[in-house]
């Protein structure tokens, strides 16, 4: 998988298609809770300043993730 990127690198209006999420069973529980699946659709809506948290949209629901945990989430062009 050497074509994906962590989604804290992607940039507003940048979409992917969730390939890994390298986190812990709690926390891959709760994202996948919120919709956060191996497979699914995402799109970054805004990014805030200073390393602060990223908003992205799964379908029709938008989320607010911190920083720290989308570099743990791996994202493939959608192509």
């Amino acid at each position: 998988m050497s074509d994906t990127r962590p989604l804290s690198e992607l940039l507003p209006g940048d979409s992917g298609i969730i390939a890994r999420l390298k986190v812990d069973e709690a926390l891959y529980q709760r994202l996948s809770a919120m919709g956060l699946r191996i497979g699914r659709p995402i799109q970054v809506i805004r990014r805030a300043a200073l390393s602060g948290p990223i908003q992205v949209r799964i379908g029709f629901t938008d989320l607010i993730l911190r920083r720290a945990d989308a570099l743990n989430i791996c994202i493939s062009p959608s192509n």
